[in-house]
């Protein structure tokens, strides 16, 4: 069986200030094209279809011209909820679509439920385990401690045991949104660390023939059964170096894999560049990323007048600005954000313990600060749901 791996279209979101809809459409159009000209036999989408819980109208309608062509091709396709969706909104009408050979999987029981797809050689088994956020479905899958792990290795337990019911030739793939250890994240991602863990061992998912992650943006092969997909489009200049695509993948009969990466279209490449004012505008090496939307970091000790509109003149496309002087870590001047980059809201909490209290936090009371933000989380996602 041959099948397309996609997933993180984020339908209605932008990029910067630039709105992507016409890229996405784009994109679409191009899904539909490979789906015909490559003969595939079935899509599968790991998530985060729009940006946020409650799309644009306009998202909304692109999501409906995709489902229509994909449909008419007489191609069916199996499509996860991710964090950023409603789930629940996104499963309206599930049953409905599935007539038409649209399979949305967004309910955390449905995880051991699998989507049946035949050919030649016997059924493949698509199970969808939609973003599971663990405070919200511990009782669902029964598991003591709300973390990544449990609940995944608790949806992955229903589905090897209806696997292992099924003939013995069944064939198998798993949909899942999730960060999983040893995926490279970039800085577009939301942050779905519970208890200061965001990832899950790639051993969660064994006894599977593939596994369809979405989540991370970046493509990614973490073992020849486990890839992620990425995103079609790029979402932040940390971005810049990703080749956007996605998985073309061959199920053999006996569950044996073959991938071969598929190009999305791009609408205009990334540039970060680095210096002085005065350099960026007159560095002839810089002529290739004219054309780029482009992210400026100036290092100028002092910065300069009116520095978007001379970037402008020879950077048009030119969509963020840093200013990074060129200074000693210790300096007392260094940005406020430069000192916090790469800590997560933990360690910025228990910073700022250390700064008005002249002690950081103990055992307990790195405990308190973790449940408070997994409760946050956990609040925000199901305030997410109920709007």
């Amino acid at each position: 069986m041959r099948f397309l791996h996609t997933s993180d279209w984020h339908l209605g979101r932008s990029f910067h200030r630039v709105g992507m809809l016409g890229a996405q459409a784009e994109f679409i159009g191009h899904l539909v094209s490979t789906v015909r000209e490559r003969e595939v036999d079935a899509v599968v989408v790991s998530g985060d279809v729009y940006d946020r819980a409650v799309p644009p109208l306009s998202a909304v309608e692109l999501f409906d011209d995709a489902l229509h062509r994909l449909a008419d091709l007489g191609v069916p396709t199996v499509m996860i909820s991710g964090n950023h969706d409603s789930a629940r909104r996104l499963g309206v009408g599930a049953g409905l679509m599935g007539r038409a050979g649209i399979h949305l999987r967004t309910e955390p029981s449905a995880c051991g439920t699998p989507v049946l797809l035949p050919d030649a050689h016997g059924d493949v088994a698509f199970y969808g385990l939609p973003y599971l956020e663990p405070a919200l479905v511990r009782d669902e899958f029964g598991v003591e401690r709300a973390g990544h792990e449990t609940v995944l290795a608790a949806a992955m337990e229903r589905v090897r045991a209806d696997l292992a019911a099924r003939p013995a030739r069944t064939r198998s793939v798993v949909l899942a949104h999730a960060f999983v250890t040893g995926g490279e994240p970039s800085d577009s991602e939301r942050d779905i660390a519970v208890g200061g863990v965001a990832s899950v061992p790639a051993a969660v998912f064994d006894g599977v023939d593939y596994v369809a992650l979405g989540h991370l943006h970046g493509c990614q092969t973490l073992t020849d059964r486990v890839r992620y997909s990425g995103s079609p489009l790029p979402y932040s200049f940390s971005e810049a170096g990703h080749r956007k695509s996605m998985w073309l993948v061959d199920l053999a009969a006996d569950g044996g894999v073959t991938a071969e990466r598929v190009d999305c279209p791009v609408p205009r490449p990334l540039a970060r560049i680095r210096g002085t004012l005065e350099e960026l505008l007159a560095d002839p090496a810089l002529t290739p990323h004219e054309e780029a939307w482009v992210e400026a970091t100036l290092t100028d000790p002092v910065r300069p007048a009116d520095p978007m509109a001379r970037l402008a003149e020879r950077f048009p496309h030119t969509l963020a600005l840093v200013f990074d002087p060129d200074r000693p870590p210790d300096d007392p001047d260094v940005s406020y954000a430069r000192r916090l980059a790469g800590r997560d809201d933990q360690q910025i909490a228990e910073d700022f313990v250390a700064h008005v209290r002249g002690a950081g936090p103990d055992a307990h009371e790195r405990t308190v600060l973790r449940d408070a933000f997994d409760a946050v989380r956990a609040d925000e996602a199901v305030r997410e749901v109920a709007r």
